[in-house]
């Protein structure tokens, strides 16, 4: 396991709350840093897909209550979002009982309805924590490995598969899992040819200032549908918006972001590159490092881990 640099970070979460919730996108590698960590104290997984662990939550406030001294790892808590008033007063009781921090550990795909209901029903008692995709202060290698974590991208099994080749066709796989099964799944009404061609588009487009009627026109939306469907991608962890730059912090708000997405392999597989000598020929190079820089941690960490190599 290539060890993440938010690791020592959750372990200081759950020392200082009782309910830590762990997002990002999905097969960013939540399920594996989880079952790594070492709290002090035995721990207890749930995967919320499969239905055996589901049935052992069927009275859930009887099953969690056995549990008491565990951390408890809940996966995929979206598909149960009626569970949290069931965290919110085991989480009281078990306050007033001397168990004040590290219950339980939440890991979900940053849906719509785990952020709403997390923030409404434990407020006061929750911490998150966003992992991104393995970024380049977390791996040690030579100049090619940045070649090849630039070209791939940082999710795990682009990154660590065998070819370039292997690599774009999981993460063609991973795209279409998106837009054939879990977009529609959160109420987007868009065909997935359609949601197919937005994303290609907003990756021709990455760095840039996006028109949104123009955009929807040439998709067949409006412009408001193409907004709702930029705000859900960045909900989902795959896009990132880029404020736009002005000393009034007024206007900041008002003037249009860039698009950027988050990860370069994503970027690459849906503009159709097979290889880094394709990339360093097409117009689109530029903008790709510069959305790999912004999503490193800190420009210092950049120029601290390609300076050995210029």
């Amino acid at each position: 396991m290539i060890k993440r640099r938010l690791q020592s970070l959750l372990l200081e979460r759950l020392t200082g709350s009782p309910v830590v919730v762990l997002l990002g996108s999905r097969q960013v590698g939540k399920t594996t840093l989880a079952q790594a960590l070492n709290p002090g104290k035995p721990c207890h997984y749930l995967d919320l897909e499969r239905p055996s662990d589901v049935a052992k939550l069927a009275d859930p406030e009887l099953y969690l209550s056995r549990l008491s001294g565990h951390l408890v790892i809940l996966d995929e808590i979206q598909r149960l979002p009626e569970l949290f008033p069931v965290l919110r007063s085991l989480v009281d009781q078990r306050r007033r009982e001397g168990e004040p921090f590290g219950q339980f550990l939440i890991l979900g795909s940053a849906s719509p309805e785990l952020l709403q209901q997390s923030a409404e029903t434990l407020a006061g008692r929750i911490s998150f924590v966003e992992l991104p995709p393995l970024q380049l202060t977390e791996l040690d290698g030579p100049r090619e490995m940045i070649e090849r974590h630039w070209f791939r991208g940082g999710y795990p099994d682009a990154y660590l598969a065998a070819s370039d080749r292997v690599a774009m066709q999981w993460v063609d796989d991973f795209l279409t899992s998106y837009v054939e099964r879990y977009l529609p799944q959160l109420g987007v009404t868009a065909s997935p040819m359609q949601l197919r061609r937005f994303c290609s588009m907003l990756a021709h487009q990455q760095g840039s200032l996006i028109n949104l009627s123009q955009t929807g026109n040439a998709l067949g939306l409006d412009g408001k549908t193409v907004r709702h469907y930029i705000d859900l991608l960045e909900g989902l962890y795959l896009i990132r918006s880029l404020p736009a730059w002005s000393r009034n912090a007024g206007k900041r708000l008002v003037k249009s972001p860039k698009i950027f997405w988050r990860d370069t392999g994503l970027l690459h597989g849906l503009s159709g590159l097979e290889n880094i000598e394709q990339l360093l020929g097409h117009p689109l190079c530029g903008h790709s490092w510069e959305g790999y820089c912004l999503a490193q941690p800190t420009t210092c960490g950049i120029i601290k881990a390609v300076r050995p190599y210029l």
